[in-house]
């Protein structure tokens, strides 16, 4: 899938790990989102992000236009490689210059509070769930 787009939900960066640089948002399942769904993005090998902590309209997440990265690229002092590896993460300018981003999903009520992204249990879950990456 070339893009993700997650539709008016809440987003919330719930972490970075920088020793492995792996970057975490959640969307929990809310009543004022009418969702029951919880959808996690994960995002590796993470060289430079601009974010906001929250994203009250949902992410659409993409690779960088020609212009936007030409932009980025001078402001942020980006090689031409970077390209390949810059995704854009909502209207706003949010970017990360990353591996590509994973994406997760899950009714909430059918999985634990453990992430979707935890490597040391099976995928897929035993449950219904949805799954993509971005390239």
């Amino acid at each position: 899938m070339t893009e993700y787009i997650s539709g008016k939900r809440l987003f919330r960066v719930v972490g970075f790990d920088p020793s492995h640089r792996q970057l975490k948002l959640w969307s929990e399942a809310t009543a004022i989102d009418e969702t029951s769904t919880r959808v996690e993005v994960w995002i590796g090998h993470v060289e430079l992000m601009f974010l906001k902590p929250y994203y009250r309209d949902g992410l659409h997440i993409r690779r960088a236009t020609e212009t936007e990265f030409a932009e980025l690229r001078e402001r942020h002092q980006l090689t031409e490689e970077d390209a390949e590896w810059t995704w854009m993460l909502a209207s706003d300018g949010s970017f990360v210059v990353s591996g590509n981003p994973s994406w997760r999903e899950a009714e909430f009520s059918l999985m634990d509070r453990e992430s979707l992204f935890d490597h040391s249990k099976p995928w897929p879950p035993v449950y219904p769930a949805q799954w993509g990456t971005v390239v």
